[in-house]
Order: structure tokens, then C-alpha cells, then sequence
């Protein structure tokens, strides 16, 4: 197949690499925010969603401007780093992971806040009632009710970090065996008329997020009929 070569291993290696990576943070934060979001009611609640879901209407040149604006070496969380490792995050593999971090938390947000809202109140008065802690019912009630949920988006947020484009070229470049993912990769194929490699990362791509796709809309649909009935998914 002429559109597997050195190169295109690279960008598939580097997508992944930086695709997990950004959703393990992805799950950390967004479960996190999500519980807060859901379970808490404070001042200060509803500029939260907005700044968690702005990642999501901002165009990503936008969202990349933002990240230059606070990881380069005049903003404070760049000078910081800079200061205590001598090094920037500027066009590094680990840039093109914060921004896919940051364009796919939205959709981990939103799912995981949607599937502990979900559950049912009676299962979490029943908990308090028998004498369990908060910390104690969301570990043995309302995550494991919500599961499928935070799975879902998950895979969603694990697809939409493969996907990004326009705030990786912005804060990591496209620099070719370094930063070049495979969406940045397909761009500079087809832009050049490399159309073999173009076609051969674009059916990966296609291929892998569609079956993600799938397994997310499976776990939401087991989610939303065992919440219903208040089971457990798995």
C-alpha cells in the first residue's frame, strides 16, 4: 500500500501517542468538573460550563490563539515552565496533546455531567440513609451508574483528540517527524497531491472513529435504559 510509509507510521504513532494522553487527562479533569457541575451548587457554578464548553463553539484557531497566549514564554504558565525546566511546550508533541486536551474535555464534560444527573436521587438518599459518606456513594453508587456514561464520552473525547487540527497547528506546528499528526499529515498529502497516503489515513481515520462512534452510542443507549430502571449497566 503506497500510503504506508515511514511518515505515515510516524503521524499514526504520534496521534495515538498524543490521543491517550490527552484523554487520560481528559478522564481525570472532566469526571472532576463534571461531579462539581452536577452534585454542587456554588457561585461561580455557571461560568464553570461556560469556560469548560467554550473549547467547543471557539473555532480552534481561536482555542490555539488562547494556549499561545498562555503557553508561550510571556504567558504566566509558559514563564513558569520555562523558568523551571529551561524549556518551552511550544511545537512539541506534548503541545499537540494539550490541545487536543483542551478541544475534547467539552464532550467529557458534558457526558459524564448528563449520565451522574442521570441517576436516580432515590438510589443516593437510600445510600446517605444507610449511613455511607459522599465520598463513599459516589465511589459505590453514582459512578458505577454512570459508567456507560463516562465510557461514552471517554470515547468521545479519544476521537475528537485524534481529530484535532486547528489549535495543534497553532500552538505545535506541523513539523514534519515531530509534530506532524495525522490530520496535519492528510492536510500537507493532499496539499502536495500525495493522494495515496492522503486516502490510506483518511480510511484509518474513518475506520477507527466510526467504531468508536459505535461503542459510545451502544454504552449511552445501556446507560439511559438501565438508569431508567435503576440497574446496573454492567
Amino acid at each position: 500500500m503506497n500510503g504506508l510509509d515511514g511518515a505515515t507510521l510516524f503521524s499514526l504513532r504520534l496521534s495515538l501517542q498524543v490521543a491517550l494522553t490527552a484523554t487520560c487527562f481528559v478522564i481525570i479533569v472532566g469526571m472532576a468538573v463534571a461531579y462539581v457541575l452536577a452534585r454542587c451548587d456554588f457561585r461561580g457554578r455557571q461560568l464553570l460550563d461556560i469556560l469548560c464548553t467554550l473549547p467547543l463553539v471557539l473555532p480552534p484557531s481561536v482555542t490555539g490563539y488562547y494556549l499561545i497566549l498562555l503557553f508561550g514564554r510571556n504567558g504566566i504558565p509558559g514563564r513558569w515552565l520555562y523558568e523551571l525546566t529551561g524549556e518551552s511546550i511550544m511545537f512539541t508533541w506534548q503541545a499537540a496533546a494539550l490541545a487536543s486536551f483542551v478541544v475534547s474535555l467539552p464532550l467529557m464534560v458534558k457526558t459524564t455531567r448528563a449520565a451522574i444527573e442521570s441517576v436516580d436521587v432515590n438510589l443516593v438518599r437510600a445510600s446517605y440513609s444507610l449511613g455511607r459518606t459522599e465520598r463513599e456513594t459516589l465511589f459505590s453508587v453514582i459512578l458505577p451508574l454512570a459508567k456507560p456514561g463516562i465510557i461514552a464520552g471517554a470515547l468521545l473525547s479519544f476521537c475528537r483528540a485524534m481529530g484535532e487540527f486547528g489549535a495543534t497547528l497553532m500552538i505545535a506546528g506541523n513539523i514534519p517527524g515531530r509534530t506532524d499528526t495525522m490530520p496535519l499529515a492528510i492536510y500537507t498529502s493532499a496539499a502536495s497531491g500525495d493522494w495515496g497516503r492522503a486516502h490510506f489515513m483518511v480510511a484509518v481515520f474513518t475506520v477507527v472513529s466510526g467504531g468508536l462512534l459505535l461503542l459510545a452510542n451502544h454504552l449511552s443507549s445501556r446507560f439511559r435504559k438501565c438508569g431508567r430502571n435503576g440497574l446496573s449497566p454492567f
